[in-house]
């Protein structure tokens, strides 16, 4: 098993697949690295180098009772960068990974990354205030940490069929798959799960997006119930530099999963495509 010590004597374990250009990928919440299984058995294949690491807290990394801090998340990416010594990287974050890549940016600069994509991404405000209308309440962030105190368990049951748009004349993926993905937000720590409801809900990277200045690529689905896109990535392609925006239409929030093909071919496309040019990836 492949572990990296951060500064902080947190170990984070990490899967290193392919060859040629890296890309990193950092999951949401509350799963780990192995949410990008239908990314990690495809892009290797198509001559990239893929990283996937797990957050403090979640999967086999340390579970530390403190630094889920977007400011400590960003350090931890940081140091796999700097442990695996990549460069003319690509950041992938999904949902609250996207924080992680725009947070870096912005504290660390782009000597080492060459583009951006953000999923689904928490960016760049999801908590309702007089400026944020658009943002969802208070109330929202403290029920859900209410019922994961509760009833951990049966709140991620909940959780899942919601993230992937499951309902009673929809069923977008399996209910093995809905099994699976709880199985993976369980290994979490129930301290790292309830502070980054804390850290993804009322963290403010408004003044961060700016100072995103690499090639940046947004994708979110427009039936999102999770991260809604009004709040999310419409907000966010307003605010970095020539950001390339697909919407995907119908798609929920697990759209790595129920649109993985499409997702797949939209990522190579952007990845390969020269950076002085424009993605040949398809805009909807």
């Amino acid at each position: 098993m492949s572990y990296i010590k951060t500064a902080s004597g947190v170990n984070l374990f990490y899967e290193d697949w392919g060859t040629g250009q890296p890309v990193v990928l950092i999951h949401g919440w509350p799963l780990s690295h192995e949410m990008w299984e239908a990314q990690l058995t495809e892009l290797p294949q198509q001559g990239l180098r893929c990283i996937a690491y797990d957050r403090r807290g979640f999967g086999k990394s340390s579970k530390p009772w403190q630094g889920y801090d977007y400011n400590t998340l960003a350090d931890d990416l940081k140091a796999v960068l700097e442990e695996l010594d990549l460069n003319d990287v690509t950041l992938v974050g999904f949902s609250m990974g996207g924080g992680e890549v725009v947070r870096y940016l912005s504290k660390y600069g782009s000597a080492r990354v060459s583009k951006a994509v953000l999923l689904g991404a928490v960016t760049p405000f999801l908590l309702k205030t007089a400026d944020n209308p658009n943002g969802a309440p208070q109330e929202v962030f403290n029920g859900m940490i209410e019922k994961i105190r509760e009833d951990r368990p049966a709140f991620l049951a909940d959780f899942g069929k919601q993230f992937f748009g499951v309902s009673l004349l929809s069923h977008p993926v399996s209910q093995e798959m809905l099994d699976w993905c709880r199985v993976l937000a369980l290994h979490a720590s129930p301290r790292a799960t309830i502070d980054c409801v804390r850290s993804f809900g009322m963290t403010d990277f408004r003044l961060d997006m700016p100072k995103v200045d690499v090639p940046t690529l947004i994708i979110h689905g427009s039936a999102d119930q999770t991260v809604p896109i009004e709040a999310s990535g419409n907000q966010s392609a307003k605010m970095i530099p020539g950001a390339k925006y697909i919407v995907y239409d119908g798609a929920p929030h697990g759209f790595y999963l129920t649109e993985k093909e499409r997702l797949n071919q939209d990522l190579l496309a952007f990845i390969k495509a020269p950076a002085s040019q424009p993605s040949t990836a398809s805009a909807y």
